[in-house]
């Protein structure tokens, strides 16, 4: 790869070796490659025995049930399900859904599409740490709230919210609460049951696993009824029809279960590579933080470099991979809508990066950061 040093985690994860080791075995003549939904002969039966296996992985780790987790093609299909599937369904109990202006744009963009189907969305603010607090929801809540999404982690700052306590409040309200957690596995504890969880959207990538799959959880509830997107074949019991990508989800289902094992120690080494980056900042002026540290997970880092434009920050960290914003917004050259949110100033939004570390940095690659903006600061600044 050409970037010397990579801290774009956030945006996706290389795939662990482990797990690139295991998709290697459904995928050719001598492996397990056959139709998971062949159930006529034995290979078939060995494809679908290792999706179920997977799913159980999957299950584990939010403390789920294997039977409720539907898979997709990735956590933007797992939303739209979750957001439309829902509202769809439920269409004659109410037509409202809360989010927040700075969810993924996975769910941002499903809700503006369900406002052009007559559905109506209030749409809240974060406090300045980019979390929603119990009391803005609550003071938005209506007879006819059918659905509450919430991210669990913010992709851009790293802001975690309480999830029990946004359910709890979600439930007062007759409402079932979803919440996109594809930056949260692995890297807080989740826990569908006891955190009052209905739905929730669940990526491969993001967690050192494929790109193209991923989940939604659905809580077994005869209650919670969603509306199948894609049709043909019945699959996923109705949810998501299509045939199953045996080398992908059994990828998937790897991932998670390195990150049921290892996830608490890989957030303890991660933060220790955010404390020394930090640490190395420390003389540096006219660093502003647009990450709240104390309420965030240790792997994203926004900061806001006072005096130079973001993009030529960028150019000159040219052997650094970095973002400027979330990877799905980067064509844009408007300020970052989800610091917008927070309240970050345009001029500072603008001169702003995303550092994100994960499983496979190292001290040298805080180090070669480190030198590297050093360099690039004084010479823009100059």
């Amino acid at each position: 790869m050409s970037a010397s040093v990579y801290l774009d985690y956030a945006a996706t994860t290389p795939v662990d070796p482990r797990v690139a080791e295991v998709m290697s075995r459904y995928l050719t003549l001598e492996g397990t490659f056959a139709n998971p939904a062949s159930r006529s002969h034995m290979p078939g039966w060995q494809a679908e025995q290792a999706v179920e296996s997977a799913r159980r992985q999957v299950a584990d780790l939010i403390g789920a049930d294997p039977r409720e987790i539907v898979w997709t093609s990735g956590a933007t299909e797992a939303n739209n399900l979750a957001l439309t599937g829902y509202m769809r369904a439920n269409r004659a109990r109410g037509r409202h859904m809360v989010t927040s202006s700075i969810e993924h744009k996975a769910v941002i963009d499903t809700a503006k599409a369900l406002e052009t189907e007559g559905f109506e969305v209030s749409w809240l603010a974060p406090d300045a740490d980019g979390r929603i607090s119990p009391e803005a929801l609550r003071s938005v809540m209506r007879d006819d709230t059918v659905l509450v999404s919430l991210m669990a982690v913010n992709n851009e700052l790293g802001s975690v919210h309480d999830l029990a306590t946004l359910a709890e409040v979600a439930h007062a309200g007759g409402a079932v609460f979803h919440t996109d957690a594809a930056q949260a596995t692995g890297r807080i504890p989740l826990d569908v049951a006891a955190q009052g969880i209905d739905l929730m959207s669940l990526s491969g990538h993001k967690a050192y696993g494929p790109k193209g799959v991923g989940a939604l959880y659905v809580k077994r509830d005869p209650d919670l009824r969603l509306a199948a997107l894609i049709h043909g074949g019945g699959h996923e019991r109705g949810m998501r029809s299509g045939t199953l990508p045996t080398h992908q989800i059994a990828g998937m289902g790897e991932a998670f279960a390195l990150a049921t094992a290892e996830g608490e120690q890989d957030q303890a080494r991660i933060q220790a590579l955010r404390d020394r980056f930090l640490a190395g900042l420390d003389d540096l002026e006219g660093v502003h933080h647009n990450t709240t540290i104390d309420q965030a997970v240790p792997n994203i880092l926004n900061l806001a470099f006072e005096g130079v434009d973001g993009e030529s920050l960028l150019m000159a960290l040219r052997n650094i991979a970095l973002s400027t914003g979330s990877a799905c917004n980067s064509a844009s050259v408007e300020p970052s809508y989800v610091l917008k949110g927070i309240g970050v100033p345009r001029r500072l939004a603008l001169a702003s990066l995303r550092f994100s570390f994960g499983r496979f940095t190292t001290d040298a690659d805080i180090d070669r950061t480190l030198e590297a903006l050093r360099h690039a600061l004084l010479g823009l600044r100059r």
